[in-house]
């Protein structure tokens, strides 16, 4: 996994930005294998509920931003990922994108190369190379605008229990509103907002433990009473990867998500994980822990993983 646990867990807990710089030759993306878990969630999202999960503003142009991360893609993994600056091609499973047209390779009219091309063809043409790209790569994907800190273009199939169509072209102040114990977060972001659209390329990491055993949580789609029927023990351990990857020549970058999800105590496994952890949890405020769902299970949660010390 790409999730920095020893970077990303500490105490006392704070919401806080937590970007730190890219280190050379790390990637941004993360390669599909046909029939992955993300690719199954992001099809069946797609292919049923594409519109929570394709979102622009009206009028704004993300051809420059998809140009940019469509080279990066090819760059960075051309095995996967094909892209001469009018088709983009998924190598692996045999479809391209060229303009808005779906093409498929004749090699590719079985198996998840035709469930990738019958997902593009019912997407509005205009979406289909973003999802051609969110089929492709492990990674979620949003446009930020340095010009207003807006996300104005969102390509979001397995969101982390917020709903994109309510983060659209809004300010990154109004997006992280909600969010418990925001203020260094809102006060720095005209900031973070200059650094990641002007700046190098940076990353940062997201965690919870969560009983949803999903990758796909969009509120709609969350049982709000999961914790009833789910002992701690059997909780997951829910993580993004964040990256901003600067667009030439624009006060933008792209965004990418990556979602993982796997059992808690497998990622505990390593010796001095649980004590981390128990004092992160430990340290979280009520608003915090209201936020991240985690109010009434707090005391077993710590319980448990003092058993796990």
């Amino acid at each position: 996994m790409a999730f920095d646990f020893d970077a990303a867990v500490s105490a006392p807990f704070r919401m806080q930005p937590g970007l730190r710089r890219l280190a050379p030759g790390a990637n941004h993306l993360t390669p599909l294998a046909a029939g992955s878990r993300h690719q199954r969630e992001k099809l069946a999202v797609l292919s049923a509920f594409a519109s929570d999960a394709l979102l622009v503003r009206p009028g704004f142009d993300a051809a420059p931003a998809l140009d940019a991360l469509c080279a990066h893609a090819a760059a960075e993994h051309p095995e996967a990922f094909a892209w001469d600056g009018e088709r983009a091609t998924a190598r692996r499973f045999g479809v391209a994108v060229h303009g808005e047209r779906v093409e498929r390779a004749d090699d590719a009219r079985f198996g998840p190369g035709a469930e990738i091309e019958r997902c593009l063809k019912l997407l509005p043409p205009p979406w289909r190379r973003a999802g051609l790209l969110s089929l492709g790569f492990a990674e979620d994907f949003a446009v930020v605008d340095g010009d207003d800190a807006s996300l104005p273009w969102l390509a979001v199939a397995l969101p982390s229990h917020w709903a994109p169509e309510q983060k659209i072209g809004r300010g990154f102040a109004a997006v992280h509103a909600p969010v418990a114990d925001n203020r260094l977060i809102v006060q720095a972001a005209e900031g973070l907002t200059r650094l990641v659209t002007d700046g190098g390329a940076r990353e940062r990491f997201v965690w919870n433990v969560t009983p949803h055993p999903r990758l796909h949580a969009h509120p709609r789609r969350v049982d709000p009473d999961a914790w009833l029927h789910t002992p701690v023990e059997r909780a997951g351990w829910r993580t993004e990867r964040q990256t901003f990857l600067p667009v030439p020549g624009r006060r933008q970058a792209v965004f990418t998500i990556e979602v993982q999800l796997q059992p808690l105590a497998e990622a505990l496994a390593e010796p001095g994980r649980a004590a981390r952890l128990h004092a992160a949890i430990e340290s979280m405020s009520p608003a915090v822990l209201a936020y991240r769902g985690l109010g009434g299970v707090r005391e077993p949660l710590l319980a448990w993983l003092r058993t796990q010390t």
